[in-house]
């Protein structure tokens, strides 16, 4: 039973029953992941009954989505105590390879770009602490049985780090250990973008096209649409969608691909586990993109990384399932599915998770998606892309 209220209950652990049960519920991945959901409550629920604020409340709910152990579960508040989300708060990617824990990406211009750190050092500490002890915070409790992804997933938030701190990371090599200090100068993910698209015509009457982080916002429709016409006539078109962290909405999503068909086509499939769950009855649906305004015909390059997320990631799959572009670059985020919010009924915190599975049109898990041509550094695709963009086109 997971939710039950009595009377005497505090705010607290009303909301918690409520939390806990409507993850139970609605949670689209259970059945891929260690979760052992049902002793949420069991090892929790001390630290509710003695809970005293806000913010130490929502403490305790960070503390629990660790148990899902991906960056598409997360409060839609914070405290200066909250860690930062991954991978929109990160500037590094974190691999667990033979026993270490290795950068495997550094965010292009950002603060760990700006001190030093470099694909394929190895970390031993954070902030004077051994790596392999500092994770513990951000691994389950409900499962011991720990794998590369959930490793990565804890070392990924602790190097991340939270809003109130500095980070010290500390790496070896050759056996000589080195500091390195990302916040001596202001976190830069936590800065706003200062346009929310960019736009140039590179060499060759290549188009490009940058989104910052801004497939939520509906006036980027606009602004594509103003981009893309200016750039109608290029020989052939990038658009970049490595800093896409934060996600968006199918609609925006829709509206860009959309320039770039001649026909409504599928360009992902929707799952939905917890109705399947609930009547034993399996319901997929495919989500189509029509054409709009005057379509773009030219070849078509898109560019994406680990700070491609979200409907970034929904952006990617469905290119590639139209058939009309080129993906290049890394592994993208792999942000599990397609988020629901809701809210707890007596304070009112927001929290989000993946309520539905997202796959290829021909089924494959979104988060397994890789692209067409991978790059081993995703600062190396623009390159790629334009070597792509400039072959001249083979006849029969």
């Amino acid at each position: 039973m997971f939710f039950t209220w009595s009377f005497g209950q505090t705010n607290y652990q009303k909301d918690f029953d409520f939390y806990v049960k409507t993850i139970h519920e609605n949670y689209a991945y259970f059945d891929q992941q260690k979760t052992n959901w049902g002793q949420v409550k069991a090892i929790y629920q001390p630290m509710v009954d003695t809970c005293t604020s806000r913010n130490n409340f929502i403490q305790i709910l960070e503390k629990t989505l660790n148990e899902l152990y991906n960056g598409h579960n997360f409060l839609n508040t914070n405290t200066d105590q909250s860690n930062r989300l991954i991978p929109s708060g990160s500037d590094l990617k974190i691999i667990y390879t033979n026993g270490d824990f290795i950068i495997d990406e550094v965010r292009e211009d950002y603060n760990s770009d700006w001190c030093g750190l470099k694909k394929g050092m190895q970390i031993i500490s954070f902030n004077g602490v051994p790596i392999k002890e500092s994770i513990e915070l951000f691994l389950p409790k409900t499962t011991t049985n720990y794998d590369a992804e959930i490793f990565e997933y804890a070392a990924n938030m602790l190097l991340a780090g939270t809003h109130n701190s500095t980070r010290k990371i500390t790496i070896q090599s050759d056996g000589i250990s080195k500091d390195y200090f990302p916040d001596s100068l202001p976190n830069k993910t936590e800065r706003n973008y200062a346009t929310i698209i960019e736009v140039k015509k590179l060499n060759n009457n290549i188009g490009y096209i940058k989104i910052n982080d801004s497939l939520g916002n509906n006036d980027l429709i606009k602004s594509f649409d103003q981009a893309l016409d200016t750039l109608i006539h290029s020989s052939g078109l990038i658009i970049d969608l490595r800093e896409t962290p934060g996600g968006g909405t199918s609609v925006v999503a829709r509206a860009m691909m959309g320039r770039f068909v001649d026909k409504e086509l599928p360009y992902q499939k929707h799952l939905y586990t917890a109705e399947e769950n609930e009547t034993g009855i399996r319901r997929t649906t495919l989500e189509m993109v029509s054409p709009r305004q005057v379509i773009y015909k030219n070849r078509l390059v898109i560019l994406v990384g680990n700070w491609t997320g979200s409907m970034g990631e929904g952006l990617a799959i469905g290119f590639d399932a139209l058939q009309r572009a080129t993906l290049v670059g890394t592994k993208m985020a792999g942000l599990l599915g397609e988020i629901y919010t809701f809210e707890t009924p007596e304070l009112k915190i927001q929290f989000s998770f993946p309520c539905v599975q997202l796959q290829t049109v021909n089924g494959l898990p979104r988060e397994d998606y890789l692209p067409t041509i991978q790059v081993k550094q995703q600062r190396l695709s623009i390159s790629i892309a334009l070597k792509i963009l400039n072959k001249k086109k083979t006849t029969n």
